[in-house]
Parts: C-alpha cells; structure tokens; sequence
C-alpha cells in the first residue's frame, strides 16, 4: 500500500497569517528568478514546483526554468508569450517589480518554502496514518508502510559547494596530519591481514560486500567482523535470515567460546561459566541485531537512521541482500538489486557509515571447483560490483571437497576481488567450526595436490 497525497491547493493550511508570509516569499523568489537568473545555480537542487502553493506560481516557475535551463533571456514580455494566456503580462509584472533590488536571501526563502511544503505534506500523512490504523491489513504492514512514507519527507539536500584544487590540498594536508597522529584511522576488523589490505581497516561511506557460496561461512564472519568492532563502534545487524534466537546462539559461542551444539542441546555438557562470561564480554559491547526481513531499502534507511539516533551507528551489516525487497515487486530482479546496492552506497556515504553487505553467488560458481568465486558470479546483478567499494569472497575448501585432507578442516581464505582504494588479495583465515568464528591464520596456508592453492595479492583494483 502506498499513499498518494492530495496536491498542495487543498492541504490546509495551520495559520493564515504564516499562509500569507509564504506568497509573500513565493512572489518574492520568483521575483528573483526573473530578475537574477544566474541566482538559479544557488537552489536548483533545492527548488521545487511543488513548493509554490498555487497552481499559477508552480506554472510560471516551471517556465523559469525551462528558460534559464535554455540559456535564454527573458522578462515579463517573453514569459507572458510564452505562457500563452495562462499569465497575463500585468500579473507577470507586478511579480518582477516586488523583489528586484536584490538575489540576497534566495536561500533562506527556498528553505522556508521547502520546510513549510514538507508541514503540510506530513499534515495531510497523518490524516491518512490515522485512517491505516484501522485498516484489517496485519499491524507490522502499516506500520512499514507509515514508516516508509516517512522516510520520503526527510530527505536531506546537499548542501555541498565546488572545492578547488588548492582548498582541496590544504584539507587533505589537514587529514593526513590526523591520521599521523592517530586521530583518523579505519575500523579495525580484527583480522590482521585483511585490515592490511585495506589499509588499516573499514572506511566510512564504504559499501563492502562479501560473497560466498553456500554453508562457506558468510554470517559467521559478518559476526566475527562485527563483534570485534562493537568493542570500540556501534554496530547494527539486519539479520534477514536468522531470527534472534538463531543470533543470540552465536554470539554466544563466539563471546564464551563454547561449542554451538552444546549451546542448542546444554543437557549434553554446557559449561555455565563460559557463558556466564560471554554474558560479561557482552557489557562493553555496542552490538544491535534486527531480524526483520524481507526490507526494501526505505525500510532499511529508516531503521539505520533510527539506531544512529538512539545508540549510534558506525557499521551497518545486512544479511543479506538477496533477502531485501524491491519498492516495485513488478519490476525484475535485476533492477529491484540495482535499486538495492545502490541505496545501500547512499546510505553509507549520507550516514557516514560503513555498509558490511551479504550476498551469495550464482550457481555457476559452483563448476570452478576449489576457487573462490569471482565478481562476475555475484547473483542477479552486476550492479553489486559496480556500487561496492570493496568485494570479498569467502571460500573454504573443504565445503567443495571432504577429501581435501584434514590440513583443511579449519582453512578459510578471504579473497578480496574489488578493493576501490587499494590492493586485492587472498587473506588466509582460521575458522573455528564449533565457535562459528572465523580468526587470523598463523603460518603459511595448506598445501595438497587435490585442491588448489590460491594466489596471493594477485593485483590491484582499478
């Protein structure tokens, strides 16, 4: 269910001294317009038709801007021929003579008229809201459905300007003075090499995607990574696949380092006290779990944007992405993960945050055997590659072969395919089965004539 909002004529308006303010700034910014063209630049990106209140204001704004967007002069005269008839040429003067002394304060007056246009949109919402709250639909549909609405009335414009070269190099100079001194560094993962090849770890405004096939290990190091991180960061855990309980068994292996059998069946020999010091560890952690699936990405902002306000937020895992849904379930698949990886990217740069992203691979993967999977085997859609900063397999060997040898039982190798920023390379992991957990590898890394030794640092990333 979606909700369509009535035009601005008929929304009502709270005071009419305000409703009298705001065609005041109306006349006043198109007044501007017409007499300061070039003040166009300042608010394209701000300004909207929407934001005039009658239907003669938003018909000659959108002229405006056809005019200016085609690089022609204008006044009075030319606008009132081109708006045949819909404006007389005494109305359109009246408008260029109110405000034609200065451009000053564009800005401030497209603000108002954006602040005031998003009042009454959320106004007329909450008549609807209180019309879905007695709908017959299950209460956790509406609930997403008010949710999701929402969330389109906070967008943020951005606000950034053009930064010159030199500016541009005096900041940089800045940054890299805080990074000397230790003040700017990445998040830290907890596997030594991995955090190598990244250069010191996770980087805000990052989309890092990692893939696997099948049963290699793709939740357990989310949570591995993730519980590391929640020691110093916030992190939160949309956990699309499992449900809580499913959660809460793990991190308890992986903080008591007690075995995950014994935790799903304690009758046979659980040790309290371990758990009782996982519980402990767990204090100091800044760790978050959702298990609601099947989110679109509106959802998906709504509730980072949530946490962020209420605990803070400085890695978002999502596991995993084939689970999320589309804003149109009539459009394929393929567009439906575009639409996904790409609000994903947004949300880490918009939040500043780091996006951990799951996602398997296609079935294909499956005929190379003994190697991690490739960036062109990521399912549904190459827009996954494109949009992610960082793209990471996980591959353990003896999933696709049981009598690779027992030197394999606990051998995992992370290949890092897409690093944006730096190089790409093979990371080799020790993975505790009994623990979910995956950890540095000591050592060099297994070697037998039945599975494949992969390569590593076999480049860089364009």
């Amino acid at each position: 269910m979606t909700f369509e909002l009535e035009p601005f004529d008929f929304l009502p308006e709270v005071d009419p001294l305000a409703s009298l303010k705001s065609a005041e700034t109306e006349t006043a910014v198109l007044s501007i317009l017409i007499s300061f063209p070039a003040a166009f630049d300042e608010v394209s990106d701000k300004l909207k038709p929407a934001f005039f209140s009658s239907e003669f204001n938003r018909i000659l704004f959108a002229e405006i801007e056809r005019q200016i967007v085609a690089c022609r002069s204008f006044d009075a005269v030319t606008l009132a021929d081109a708006l045949h008839g819909k404006a007389t040429l005494s109305e359109l003067h009246a408008i260029a003579t109110s405000h034609d002394y200065s451009a000053r304060g564009i800005g401030r007056m497209v603000q108002s008229l954006s602040d005031r246009y998003k009042a009454m949109q959320l106004h007329a919402l909450s008549q609807k809201m209180a019309v879905l709250a007695f709908e017959t639909t299950p209460i956790q549909d509406r609930i997403d459905t008010a949710m999701s609405e929402l969330v389109k009335l906070d967008e943020v414009e951005d606000a950034d300007e053009w930064i010159g070269a030199h500016e541009a190099a005096i900041a940089h100079l800045d940054l890299l003075e805080s990074r000397h001194e230790g003040m700017v560094s990445g998040i830290e993962t907890g596997l030594i090499d991995f955090d190598e090849l990244l250069d010191g770890g996770l980087q805000k405004g990052n989309l890092v995607v990692i893939g696997a096939r099948p049963s290699m290990g793709k939740t357990a190091l989310a949570m591995t990574i993730g519980l590391h991180i929640a020691q110093k960061f916030s992190v939160g855990l949309l956990s699309m696949e499992m449900p809580h309980n499913d959660v809460r068994d793990r991190q308890a292996a992986i903080l008591s380092h007690a075995s995950i059998g014994l935790i799903k069946r304690p009758a046979k020999g659980l040790d309290y006290d371990r758990i009782v010091e996982g519980v402990e560890r767990s204090k100091a952690l800044k760790f978050y779990v959702s298990d609601k699936s099947g989110l679109n990405i509106l959802q998906v902002r709504s509730k980072a944007r949530s946490i962020k306000r209420k605990h803070g937020l400085d890695v978002l895992i999502v596991d995993y992405i084939g689970l999320m849904s589309g804003l149109d379930s009539k459009q394929n698949r393929a567009y439906q993960i575009e639409e996904i990886s790409r609000g994903l990217k947004a949300l880490a740069k918009d939040l500043g945050i780091v996006v951990v992203c799951l996602a398997q691979v296609n079935r294909a993967a499956a005929a190379r055997g003994n190697n991690p999977p490739g960036l062109h085997e990521l399912r549904d859609s190459g827009a996954i590659e494109q949009d992610a900063d960082v793209v990471a397999f996980i591959h353990r060997p003896i999933m696709e072969n049981p009598d690779v040898g027992p030197e394999f039982i606990n051998y995992g190798v992370l290949r890092v395919a897409k690093n944006r920023q730096g190089r790409c390379g093979d990371v080799n992991l020790f993975y505790q089965g009994e623990y979910t957990k995956f950890s540095s590898w000591s050592g060099s890394a297994p070697a037998k004539s039945k599975a494949k030794q992969p390569t590593k640092g076999f480049g860089h990333d364009d």
